[in-house]
């Protein structure tokens, strides 16, 4: 299994987070997002977070 997946005909990170994030997204969705958006900020700069579905989180490739 690759790294990639293609949504949208588009190549995107596949990446994952812990389950203390993965709990916030039924309990606190707007916490969730915050949470999501600035684990990868730090983990993965220059990518953006497009979609999540457990267990995976999907980034795009922003860095140029």
């Amino acid at each position: 299994m690759s790294n990639h997946e293609p949504i949208t005909g588009q190549l995107l990170l596949r990446s994952m987070v812990g389950d203390r994030i993965w709990r916030l997204m039924d309990s606190d969705p707007a916490k969730f997002k915050s949470e999501v958006r600035d684990y990868f900020e730090r983990a993965y700069p220059g990518f953006t977070v497009v979609r999540a579905k457990y267990p995976t989180i999907y980034l795009r490739d922003d860095r140029g």
